[in-house]
């Protein structure tokens, strides 16, 4: 047991110590019962017995013996708790001083041997080494050797850790103060004032800030830029032997911040805006500071960044000249238009007004330097309310950074009025109090229910919308919230029994109708695909008889080609004379023309007719004789191509010339055609000019060689085999039309059976000579069959010279084989 005095007692228990407070002299009665509060289960009493009268030494001797407190839990080292004396039950002894008793545990929150020896050394707690936790001196075996108390003048605590480093990195330049947390720091600001390392740096504690055992602040020194970027933390308790040397498991690291940019990049003369710089390792060290000036300064400890590409602007400070509308309500949050000068440099402007006690903020939003937006601030204020006529706010102006000319705005005629007083009916709203509704008709009103809202001077009228059910009703202006309530509403036009049952069987007929429609369009559907796949069948089938009979008609028509170009060769193809080819075209239908043979006419007219014809081989003078005929009313189509077949025959001879005269015409024939906006296809394509005429009798005189040496021959040919390949087929003796048509408009398009039969036929004109073999169709008319018998009997002679199938009929010499 420790000693006491007159005043103090010292108790302990089951490694508890307890502090009981007495004065000297105190006397308890018989049946005394001793509580301190503050104990986890409640107030705990101590009952013991004495004689009547006692010292109180000796009733805190028996409390002693009866040890009847406990005091568990390792969340609280130590706990000064209220004292009580009651006897006989009910009466309290007073305590005027208010003594306490005080609870300890020496292993609470105490874990580090640093910690244990800088409690309270009252508790005589000290650090048992061998069992690694702190404790009483009787409590730690070997006490003698291996208990430590920090009453011993060497004491210091091994196996120093460091657990946080703040910051981790900082300027080569130093002056970054760090902060060690950890245990076993040293007990001594004198046991740490030369330990502490940064890599090969050193780092002076700080001793106003040194916390004993726990935390070292110290401040690095400068680091050379030979020195490695990671530096290791390195704390030494009075010497650097391995029991006494802490190393972080972080590392410092030493870093060179730079900048690159700022936002914004101006700002008003007044100063106050909130910059943001970004670079790289802004973060380092412990202290940052940027010297007021348009060239921007960072320090970060002792480095002093700079950059030559970022710069700040300092811009003539906001004004502010005029307010729209200068008026809000006691709620406010009204749209106001600011107009004024360089508005664009605050970057988060708010607008403020202060009226009797209530001082009041809002939001405004710059859209570019000289409008600006703000919601009107509210004004309300429980103590002064404005009145019916508006009332001016004591302060109005604007917090834009630290311009401090705009915080008051005293030439502005901004008036509040009060808010509106609506009273709320189940059809309509009505509006009290309506100056603000009479004098500004600006006004907007929301009703979160949609609805049709008509608003008059004195009422809201709000028609109800096409919903049922309940909804909440919110009426707002500006910063004016009411809200009447929940309207409930329901449908007028609630559908009858009858229309139901209407509606239901009506329903129910479009359904029958709509499966009716869908049975029809399947069976329709399954139709069609039978069509189309017996369409299918019969398309294979005449595409495989015509793939046979194309190929039948090819070997046939390989045979009938090879027979024809030997007819061919053998009889030659009958070309007309140039003079018989001309007249034919120059004057069709005319066999003795007087221009074939001389005329005998009188000197004087032999004369006129020399001389006309040297007018001729004038151009000016033949243009005006064409052109002059032309315009005749009297001039037929007849005539316009006597005249061009009389013009090309005269000029036969000077084609150049005629060539000169024909172009000449053409040109002014498409010149007129294009003035009279006729279709350009109808150019040329009928004979309704001398030009088109003389155009068509040009054509003949140069083409005769061409067709008689090159062309002729191949389109002889082609015409007798198209022609012999369509009398294969059936031809309509009628219409024309074939089988074997190559017009699509002429095409037989029924199916015929017919057979092919072979005549031998004999020349008239030479009964002697050898039968010639005539393949005709069985369904061939009459004389039908005599073209094909004259065509084989008379194969190289002109048509113009054969015989007509009118003039022949078929006698008995012919004999069907």
């Amino acid at each position: 047991m420790a000693p006491y005095d007159e005043n103090w007692f010292y108790t302990r228990a089951a490694s508890t110590t307890r502090h009981l407070y007495l004065q000297g002299g105190a006397v308890v009665s018989s049946m005394t019962k001793i509580y301190w509060g503050h104990q986890r289960n409640g107030v705990m009493p101590s009952h013991f017995s004495q004689g009547s009268k006692i010292v109180a030494r000796r009733v805190l001797q028996a409390l002693e013996r009866l040890k009847i407190y406990f005091y568990e839990g390792n969340d609280i080292s130590d706990l000064p708790v209220n004292l009580s004396v009651v006897w006989n039950g009910n009466f309290i002894i007073d305590n005027p001083q208010n003594i306490q008793a005080h609870l300890y545990k020496c292993s609470a929150l105490r874990e580090s041997c640093g910690l244990c020896l800088k409690a309270d050394p009252r508790f005589e707690c000290g650090w048992c080494v061998s069992e690694k936790r702190c404790s009483l001196r009787q409590h730690c075996p070997l006490s003698e050797s291996s208990w430590m108390h920090a009453s011993n003048g060497n004491s210091r605590c091994a196996d120093p850790k460091i657990l946080k480093l703040f910051p981790e990195t900082g300027p080569r330049q130093g002056g970054t103060r760090l902060t060690i947390i950890g245990e076993n720091l040293g007990l001594k600001f004198e046991d740490v004032r030369m330990g502490v390392r940064v890599g090969k740096v050193m780092c002076i504690p700080i001793e106003s800030e040194y916390i004993s055992a726990e935390q070292i602040v110290c401040e690095i020194g400068e680091a050379s830029p030979s020195k490695i970027q990671d530096a290791p933390v390195e704390v030494c308790v009075r010497d650097c032997s391995p029991s006494y040397k802490a190393i972080a498991p972080k590392s410092f690291t030493f870093v060179a911040p730079t900048f690159s940019q700022v936002i914004p990049s101006r700002g008003p003369l007044s100063g106050g805006t909130w910059i943001s710089i970004r670079g790289r390792h802004l973060n380092a060290g412990s202290n940052i500071t940027i010297p007021g000036s348009s060239a921007i300064l960072i320090h970060i400890n002792r480095a002093v960044l700079s950059s030559a590409d970022v710069t700040y602007y300092y811009t003539e400070d906001p004004t502010i000249q005029k307010i729209e509308p200068e008026w809000s309500i006691r709620s406010g949050g009204t749209l106001l238009t600011v107009t004024g000068t360089n508005l664009a440099t605050i970057k988060a402007p708010r607008i403020r007004a202060k009226y009797g006690t209530a001082e009041k903020e809002n939001n405004c939003t710059v859209y570019n330097d000289t409008i600006m937006v703000c919601y009107a601030p509210s004004i309300d204020n429980p103590v002064k309310s404005p009145s019916e006529l508006g009332d001016r706010p004591d302060e109005i102006g604007f917090i834009m950074d630290n311009v401090q000319a705009l915080l008051i705005i005293n030439r502005t005629n901004f008036i509040y009025y009060p808010d509106p007083v609506i009273i709320y009916s189940a059809s309509f709203l009505q509006v009290l109090e309506t100056n603000v509704l009479l004098e500004h008709r600006s006004w907007s009103y929301y009703i979160n229910t949609p609805c049709a809202l008509t608003v008059s001077e004195t009422q809201l009228l709000c028609e109800s919308p096409n919903l049922t059910g309940q909804h909440k009703v919110t009426i707002k202006a500006g910063g004016f919230e009411f809200s009447p309530g929940t309207l409930l509403i329901y449908s007028d036009n609630l559908l009858t029994l009858p229309a139901i049952i209407g509606i239901g069987g009506g329903g129910g007929l479009l359904l029958l109708i709509i499966i009716i429609v869908l049975i029809a369009y399947k069976r329709k559907s399954r139709d069609a695909d039978r069509t189309l796949k017996r369409l299918q069948l019969q398309m294979d089938n005449l595409e495989s008889r015509v793939a046979l009979e194309c190929k039948e008609a090819f070997a046939e028509l390989q045979t009938d080609i090879h027979e024809l170009t030997n007819d061919l060769d053998g009889a030659g193809i009958p070309f007309l004379d140039y003079c018989t080819y001309a007249m034919r075209v120059l004057f069709p239908g005319i066999e003795d023309h007087p221009v074939l043979k001389e005329m005998e006419v009188q000197a004087n007219v032999e004369k006129s007719l020399t001389l006309f014809g040297q007018l001729l081989n004038k151009k000016h003078f033949l243009l005006t004789f064409i052109r002059t005929l032309e315009a005749q009313r009297s001039f037929s189509m007849r005539d316009r191509g006597n005249v061009a077949s009389l013009i090309m025959t005269a000029l036969q001879g000077e084609m150049e010339y005629a060539t000169g005269v024909l172009k000449q015409l053409l040109s002014d024939l498409i010149e007129k055609n294009l003035e009279s906006k006729n279709h350009p296809k109808l150019l040329l394509r009928r004979t309704e000019s001398v030009a088109e005429k003389m155009l068509t009798n040009w054509f003949t005189f140069l083409l005769y060689k061409f067709l008689k040496e090159c062309a002729g021959e191949p389109l002889f040919m082609l015409y007798c085999a198209i022609k012999q390949q369509m009398e294969k087929g059936p031809i309509d003796a009628i219409t024309g039309e074939a089988r074997y048509s190559l017009s699509e408009d002429k095409l037989i398009r029924q199916q015929i059976d017919y057979k092919m039969l072979t005549l031998n036929c004999v020349n008239p004109e030479n009964e002697n000579a050898p039968e010639i073999p005539v393949k005709v169709l069985n369904c061939d008319t009459i004389t039908q069959v005599k073209e094909k018998l004259l065509d084989a009997v008379y194969k190289g002679v002109p048509y113009s010279q054969r015989p007509k199938a009118g003039d022949m009929d078929l006698g008995e010499q012919l004999l069907l084989v």
